[in-house]
């Protein structure tokens, strides 16, 4: 048995909570997380549509029902099976978002742009800001970690420069201190900068911590 592969177009999908105008002083990507769905995920940050933020959706390219055959229909970035295709697709698919949101605000005055992952989307940004073709501002980690087969020695100029915060809660059920300590200890010994936001909370987007993160990106 032979393995081929074709690269083909497929549809896809993002939501946008915001309008483009000239008081927009900030594009938020936000990658949601295992089992979720983009427009569901975007209504966490409704707290941010003041009219000087655009928040922007992606929707991971694999849906599926999340009981048996019926039900509630959820995505993902990625899986095991063929992965580095996943990967491949998820970075020009998030590259098109970006260059198409971007292309509403002048090329001389360009908002900032922030990335966040929550959970299993905080390794799809950091893999497409390394593989991708998108310079972000920002990088934000919610709940999530640094993907392990990421070089960051060669990468750290770049991480550096995007001055990553990290956001869990104190009550992450797949997130421990212990493990946010160790990756924190690693970005330190790489010499990437960081700041970090902790909540109350579980595996979540928490309100009062991303109204927190908005006031940190402003200073």
């Amino acid at each position: 048995m032979i393995k081929e592969t074709i690269l083909t177009e497929k549809t896809a999908r993002y939501f946008v909570l915001g309008t483009p105008s000239d008081k927009i002083k900030r594009v938020w990507i936000v990658c949601h997380g295992y089992a979720q769905l983009a427009n569901y995920f975007l209504k966490k940050f409704e707290v941010l549509d003041n009219g000087e933020n655009l928040v922007v959706a992606p929707e991971g390219l694999h849906r599926f029902y999340w009981n048996g055959f019926s039900g509630r229909v959820v995505a993902s970035w990625m899986t095991k099976e063929d992965r580095l295709d996943d990967i491949e697709d998820y970075v020009r698919f998030l590259d098109t978002v970006a260059q198409k949101v971007l292309k509403e605000f002048p090329e001389k005055n360009p908002p900032e742009l922030v990335v966040l992952g929550f959970s299993q989307g905080a390794a799809t940004v950091c893999r497409w800001l390394c593989m991708g073709k998108t310079r972000a501002t920002r990088l934000v980690i919610w709940a999530g970690a640094f993907p392990e087969d990421i070089d960051y020695f060669s990468n750290r100029t770049l991480f550096a420069s995007l001055k990553p915060i990290w956001v869990s809660g104190t009550e992450d059920e797949f997130l421990t201190e212990e493990k946010v300590q160790s990756l924190l200890k690693n970005m330190k010994e790489k010499g990437i900068p960081f700041d970090r936001i902790v909540f109350d909370g579980k595996h979540t987007i928490e309100e009062k911590a991303l109204k927190e993160l908005e006031i940190l990106l402003s200073a």
